[in-house]
């Protein structure tokens, strides 16, 4: 069986963060992303549209 981690207050345990923080530090701080690009601006709009349609989901599963 696998076991799914949760966050630690939930857990109770009191480890600090700093395990994400030196995720964070060790990544570029500029990504080399043309944003005038076309291709960006569409894979941005199909990423968005996929996202959309994901909350829509969510929230009818809901009701």
């Amino acid at each position: 069986m696998s076991e799914r981690q949760t966050s630690g207050a939930m857990t109770g345990n009191s480890k600090s963060s700093t395990g994400q923080d030196d995720k964070k530090n060790n990544q570029p701080e500029d990504f080399d992303i043309d944003m005038e690009d076309p291709e960006t601006a569409k894979a941005a709009v199909a990423i968005q549209s996929q996202f959309r349609k994901y909350q829509k989901k969510k929230q009818d599963v809901k009701s």
